[in-house]
């Protein structure tokens, strides 16, 4: 089972996108769900995680530029992704975890192809 990441794009730094994760039913409703990415020649960190009662949690190189969002109603995870800049670029993945919990939150899932966010300066 894999999660779909969607919207990435170019956008000069400052810029902003919304990135979208497409979930089953019972992932969405039974799991945290998070965003992760990788930059050109390092590894893949985690971003932002949100789980079904609407807690979330942010990595430190994000916060208040981030804000990860649901939508019960399509099943849908969004990233809100302002202030961009040229360190944000990378290819965005989502991923779901073992269980509902933001905190200690580890990716269960098998990776997608993820979508690429480039930020110029």
């Amino acid at each position: 089972v894999q999660l779909q990441a969607s919207g990435g794009g170019s956008v000069q730094a400052g810029g902003s996108l919304r990135l979208s994760c497409a979930a089953s039913g019972s992932i969405f409703r039974t799991r945290a769900i998070a965003w992760h990415r990788q930059a050109p020649g390092k590894q893949r960190e985690w971003v932002a995680s949100i789980n079904g009662g609407g807690s979330t949690k942010y990595a430190d190189s994000v916060k208040g530029r981030f804000t990860i969002s649901r939508d019960n109603a399509v099943n849908m995870v969004y990233l809100q992704m302002n202030s961009l800049e040229p360190e944000d670029t990378a290819v965005y993945y989502c991923n779901a975890g073992r269980d509902w919990r933001v905190n200690n939150y580890t990716p269960f899932l098998s990776w997608g192809q993820g979508t690429l966010v480039t930020v110029s300066s």
